[in-house]
């Protein structure tokens, strides 16, 4: 009995391992939220993104025609 409460002791007291412990928590603390915030937004992050993205493959072309003129003008 005097061995098993020797070993509980000194397991109480070993701390290894608390420090990555600590860390993956705050890291979870900080990751957890914002999954949250993109699962619940992902809809309107979507359309922002297609929304950008448009706009500046749009830009682009508009771009690319002032600088090689109209691709599609007859001469």
């Amino acid at each position: 009995m005097r061995y098993m409460m020797d070993s509980l002791k000194r397991l109480h007291r070993d701390e290894r391992g608390a420090e990555g412990l600590e860390k993956l928590l705050i890291i979870a603390a900080i990751v957890l939220p914002l999954l949250g915030l993109l699962i619940i937004f992902r809809d309107k992050i979507k359309d922002w993104v297609i929304d950008i993205w448009q706009e500046a493959t749009d830009k682009e072309g508009e771009e690319h025609d002032t600088f090689f003129g109209d691709p599609l003008a007859t001469p």
